[in-house]
């Protein structure tokens, strides 16, 4: 491109140079010529004064001798011009000597060397007006004097070819300099343009190479011209692009083997009640096997930025019926474990928008944890809460709670004990802040934790984000009460 740009220029300007120089050079030439006959033309004024007085020979070779520069002045008298009342106009003229004071016969006078030829003369007297002829050497400049007698006489001017081409050479070598440094300036300036578009490109290539290498870091700093300005935009706008999807990628890897927990769950505490032997000893194997495979593949992918895309509009899912199903399914295993469970707020639909697979993780997220974390026997619930702008679901449980909510937000940090990994809260706070909510933990009135999962209806951003995972805001006045009246479990 650097070398195509000057190319370009130095076509151009050679061609703008061409255009003027070409011309302009043709233009000193016909002024150096008219100069030239200027000068011969003023060499014969200078004779006319004499002309129209007097023909006498010796008087004009007198008047041509001052007046011409050098031998290139004639004067050519025309026969029967004598001067009236000259007695001596016979000399001139070479005659019998009789005539003085009669007006005799005159021969014709030329004074000087004559070069025009005699046609070119007598077309001139006879055309009465100034004209120039090519001879050798040069050109003469023929100009018409009226005499006394009525006459015309003609003075023969010669104006040498080095006359006419007096200082031509210096100025077109002028003008071919001028042409030259103006070339010589545009391939600099195209270079430098040149430069200033390529650099910008070739740091675009590069980073595009290295992106494809792998280097997920590689940018193109925006700069130069607007057109690669705006490419340097896209690349890197593409580049974060590639980097969150890869993020998703690993986040969506994660979260879809965290959801292989709560059948693990199931079948590690099925397997529990298999009693003693080889088959059950082997069952058990083979799930906490699988246990460890699982929690290997969401720590792999654990480092993934969190993101979740908002969901669109007309998509969403009825609360209330996912928590019933959810409940349903782990109500069996409560009840094979001695859990009291209590669940409220599902007798109405509550829209949410969120997709129902989305909360159905969310949940069995949760509940997976009690089963998890606390020992049997510990009572659960789940309570729905619909107000006009948001709704609430809290999880509560009798358990020994969180020592370090804010710990427990952080993702992939995980309690530490095996089959921990982190995700499941933060699977949980990201549904809740695709919609501008938030997640809280705190203490329930059941004595352990309760997780509050703030889903906002409208759309609206939270409005102070303190700790990942931790929103302050303002409670709607309907669920205040709500949330301060003392729960029990029937």
């Amino acid at each position: 491109m650097r070398w195509a740009l000057v190319k370009v220029c130095v076509a151009v300007t050679t061609m703008v140079v061409v255009a003027f120089a070409v011309p302009l050079g043709l233009v000193i030439r016909e002024m150096a010529r008219d100069r030239a006959f200027s000068n011969a033309e003023r060499e014969a004024a200078a004779v006319a004064p004499a002309l129209s007085i007097t023909t006498d020979r010796d008087e004009l070779e007198r008047v041509v001798a001052s007046a011409a520069s050098d031998a290139g002045m004639a004067v050519h008298i025309p026969a029967g011009a004598g001067d009236s009342g000259d007695g001596d106009s016979g000399d001139a003229g070479g005659g019998d000597g009789d005539g003085g004071g009669t007006g005799g016969e005159q021969q014709a006078v030329d004074i000087g060397r004559q070069r025009a030829a005699d046609k070119d003369i007598a077309t001139t007297r006879k055309l009465g007006r100034a004209s120039t002829t090519e001879v050798p050497g040069g050109s003469t400049l023929l100009q018409p004097v009226a005499l006394s007698s009525g006459e015309i006489a003609v003075v023969e001017v010669y104006v040498p070819e080095a006359e006419v081409t007096n200082g031509l050479g210096t100025a077109w070598a002028v003008l071919a300099g001028v042409g030259v440094a103006l070339v010589v300036g545009s391939v600099a300036v195209a270079d430098r343009l040149g430069v200033r578009m390529v650099q910008p490109a070739q740091r675009l290539v590069e980073s595009a190479h290295e992106l494809g290498e792998g280097k997920l870091g590689a940018r193109v700093p925006e700069e130069g011209p607007t057109e690669l300005r705006l490419a340097a935009v896209a690349f890197n706008s593409m580049a974060d692009q590639v980097v969150q999807l890869l993020a998703n990628e690993r986040e969506l890897a994660a979260d879809l083997s965290h959801r292989l927990r709560t059948p693990l769950t199931v079948l590690r505490l099925n397997a529990a009640s298999l009693g003693d032997g080889p088959a059950a000893e082997q069952t058990r194997a083979a799930v906490a096997q699988l246990e460890r495979e699982v929690d290997t593949i969401i720590r792999t992918a654990r480092d993934a930025k969190p993101q979740t895309a908002a969901v669109g509009v007309g998509v969403g899912c009825d609360a209330a019926e996912v928590v019933r199903e959810r409940m349903d399914f782990w109500s069996a295993l409560a009840e094979d474990e001695g859990r009291k469970v209590r669940v409220a707020g599902v007798d109405r639909p509550v829209r949410i928008p969120v997709a129902r697979a989305d909360l159905v993780a969310a949940l069995d997220a949760l509940l997976g944890n009690v089963f998890r974390h606390t020992a049997e026997g510990t009572a659960f619930a789940v309570d729905v809460h619909n107000g006009e702008d948001a709704v609430i679901v809290l999880v509560s449980d009798a358990g020994p709670g969180i020592a370090d909510p804010q710990a427990a937000m952080a993702r992939g940090r995980g309690s530490g004990a095996d089959g921990s990994t982190g995700l499941g809260l933060d699977i949980v706070r990201r549904l809740a802040e695709s919609t501008g909510g938030d997640v809280r933990i705190g203490r329930s009135v059941l004595g352990g934790t309760e997780v509050r999962i703030w889903i906002q209806l409208d759309g609206r951003e939270p409005e102070r984000r303190g700790h990942r995972g931790s929103v302050r805001r303002r409670r709607p006045a309907k669920l205040v009460s709500t949330f301060n009246r003392p729960r029990s479990l029937p």
